[in-house]
């Protein structure tokens, strides 16, 4: 009888658990609606000639000038707010995957490269990457972001640069471990390049810790980067995330007009769980001694 791959016997026991299950479930739908934004939201709501300022600040279910049901109300500058939440549901998930892609290849690249060089190149490396995991990743990211300027490519430098440590500790942990066993030494022994040694002995066992990090990371980020939107240092206005929705209403909370902060916050906080129940449940698989 014919073994089940690798692959297939994850998957079976990913769908086991039925909550980490629902959770990937609201993951893929809502890059789903973000990557179809453009066709699904009812308005364009960073097109000036679609907004009508007499639609400002409508409650939930307001029926505007244009026609159509603003379903969960407009903001403060009568735009529909699901068309707003769709919009920046796109560029939250657009900055949280490109920034962890950028932080995992440095992180990635640095760690191993300080396990395979060992001595005293990896000790200054590793000193490095331990400083900075001393601050706070928030803090190491409004300070870049402050220094660099609003932007998106500031902001994703800023998020990279304050999460690649994080990478760079596990694949260092990883790769010194590898790096020690025999069937490496062995390769290492061979004519073979030391960089395809390491890209096909030890990078491919770095990846299961690498790839819980990434999720919790990706996760991380996002929040990051609402947060800096909020506090006004991260994106502009005219490319509002999520977090840039929530600081543009927060200003209203107190008038009544819960609604332009609240449903963009609860979008937000939904990514963000999910992602990281997702991210739990395959720490647990690729660590079952972490299974309660």
């Amino acid at each position: 009888m014919k073994q089940a791959s690798p692959l297939a016997r994850f998957w079976n026991e990913f769908r086991e658990s039925k909550v980490a299950l629902a959770a990937l479930v609201v993951v893929v739908l809502m890059i789903g609606v973000a990557l179809l934004a453009p066709w699904i939201a009812p308005q364009d709501p960073y097109d000036l000639a679609n907004l009508t300022l007499s639609d400002a600040r409508r409650p939930p279910g307001y029926v505007g000038s244009g026609g159509f049901t603003h379903l969960l109300g407009t903001d403060a500058q009568g735009r529909d707010l699901f068309s707003a939440i769709l919009y920046g549901l796109r560029i939250s998930l657009q900055m949280g995957l490109i920034a962890g892609s950028l932080a995992f290849t440095v992180g990635v690249t640095l760690g191993i490269t300080a396990a395979y060089l060992g001595g005293r190149w990896e000790a200054f490396i590793m000193r490095v990457i331990d400083l900075q995991l001393a601050f706070p990743a928030i803090l190491l990211a409004l300070v870049i972001s402050a220094v660099l300027g609003q932007g998106k490519f500031q902001l994703i430098a800023a998020l990279a640069a304050a999460q690649y440590a994080y990478f760079a500790r596990t694949a260092h942990g990883a790769a010194a471990a590898e790096r020690g066993k025999d069937y490496v030494e062995a390769a290492f022994s061979t004519p073979l390049p030391a960089r395809r040694v390491v890209w096909r002995h030890i990078l491919p066992n770095c990846l299961p810790p690498l790839i819980v990090v990434a999720t919790v990371q990706v996760a991380s980020a996002i929040a990051l980067e609402a947060t800096l939107s909020f506090l006004g240092v991260g994106l502009p206005v005219t490319e509002p995330s999520l977090g840039m929705l929530i600081a543009n209403g927060f200003q209203y909370m107190m008038s009544g007009r819960y609604w332009i902060s609240i449903y963009p916050g609860v979008a937000l906080i939904i990514l963000i769980v999910a992602i990281n129940l997702v991210g739990d449940q395959i720490r647990d698989q690729v660590n079952p001694r972490l299974r309660r």
